[in-house]
C-alpha cells in the first residue's frame, strides 16, 4: 500500500508562497488573512491554529476573529462585511461549523468574491460549477492537487465521493469532472453504500464521521483519499477511513499528514494570489492557480 503524503507537496507550495509574500511586503502590500470563527468545536480550533501557524511561517499575517459559539447571524454578517471592506485584508474565511440555525451558504455571501480564498461564497461556487475562474474551496482543491501531485490518473476513471457538503463533496465533484473523471456522489441516504463505493477506482471520503469507511467499502487496489479530521478524546485526529482499509487499498492518504497540510498551503497560496490581484493595476487580474 502506497501512502499519499501531503507534507512534502505542501512544503513546496509554502516555499513558493513565502517568496511571493516577501515580494508583496517589499512592494507595500503585505498579504493578510482573516479567519472568522463562531464555534467551540475542537477539530475546528485545531484547524484554525494550524492555519495561523502556517501563515506566520510564510510571512502572511493572520487574524483570528473569534465570535464565540453564541454568535448570531448579524454578528457574523458584520464581521464578514467589515473584513471584506478592509483594504489591508486580502483573504477572508468563515470557518465551520457554525452555531445552530446559521447557514454558511447564506452568510458566506457577505465575503467579497475577490477575498473568498476558501471558495465559500455561493457566487464563487457558481463560477466553479460553470468552469469560470474562482477560488475553489481549499480542501476540495487539495484533494485534486494531491492526486495530481502523486500522478494518480483521473481522466476516464470512476471517482466515488462520499459526502455532499458545499465545503468538499460538491466542489470536489466539479473539479474532478473538469479533469474528465466520471464522478458519483454518495451521502447519508445512499442505499447500500458499499455497493456504490466499491465501484470506484478512486474513493474520496469527506463525511466527518470517524471510521465510516471500512474495508468492505473499498475496491481491491483502489486509491483512497481521507478528508476527515475528527478529534479524539486524547487530542489527536483520525480520519473518516478505518485503519483496516490500508490492507486493501492500493494507495491511501494519511490523517494527519495527507489532505490537511495541502489544504492549508493552498489557502495561503490563494491569499497571496488575492493580494497580488489587489496590488496589480486594474484590468490585469491574475486567475486563481487552480484554473490556470
Amino acid at each position: 500500500m502506497i501512502t499519499l503524503s501531503g507534507k512534502e507537496f505542501a512544503a513546496t507550495i509554502r516555499e513558493d508562497v513565502t517568496e511571493r509574500a516577501a515580494k508583496l511586503a517589499v512592494d507595500g502590500t503585505p498579504p493578510r488573512l482573516a479567519v472568522v470563527t463562531a464555534t467551540d468545536d475542537e477539530a475546528s480550533a485545531w484547524y484554525v491554529r494550524s492555519i495561523a501557524k502556517a501563515a506566520d511561517k510564510v510571512g502572511i499575517a493572520c487574524d483570528v476573529v473569534d465570535l464565540g459559539s453564541t454568535a448570531t447571524g448579524p454578528d457574523v454578517v458584520e464581521a464578514l462585511t467589515s473584513l471584506s471592506a478592509d483594504g489591508a485584508v486580502h483573504g477572508v474565511i468563515l470557518q465551520t461549523p457554525l452555531p445552530d440555525g446559521l447557514s454558511v451558504a447564506e452568510l458566506a455571501g457577505n465575503i467579497a468574491v475577490r477575498k473568498d480564498v476558501d471558495g465559500s461564497n455561493p457566487t464563487s461556487l457558481g463560477r466553479l460549477a460553470a468552469g469560470l475562474p474562482a477560488f475553489a474551496p481549499a480542501t476540495a482543491a487539495a484533494v485534486v492537487a494531491l492526486l495530481e501531485h502523486h500522478e494518480v490518473p483521473l481522466e476516464g476513471k470512476h471517482v466515488v465521493v462520499v459526502g455532499r457538503s458545499v465545503v468538499v463533496g460538491k466542489p470536489v465533484a466539479h473539479l474532478l469532472l473538469d479533469r474528465n473523471a466520471t464522478v458519483t456522489v454518495c451521502h447519508s441516504r445512499t442505499a447500500d453504500l458499499a455497493a456504490v463505493t466499491t465501484t470506484g477506482d478512486v474513493l474520496v471520503a469527506a463525511v466527518g464521521k470517524a471510521g465510516l469507511i471500512k474495508a468492505e467499502h473499498v475496491a481491491e487496489g483502489a486509491v483512497v483519499v481521507d478528508v476527515g479530521t475528527n478529534a479524539t478524546a486524547d487530542g489527536g485526529l483520525v480520519g473518516d477511513v478505518d485503519p483496516e482499509v490500508a490492507e486493501k487499498a492500493g494507495s491511501l492518504t494519511p490523517v494527519p499528514g495527507g489532505v490537511g497540510p495541502v489544504t492549508t498551503a493552498l489557502l495561503l497560496r490563494h491569499t497571496v494570489e488575492a493580494a497580488e490581484t489587489a496590488h496589480t493595476v486594474p484590468g490585469r487580474r491574475r486567475q486563481p492557480s487552480w484554473r490556470r
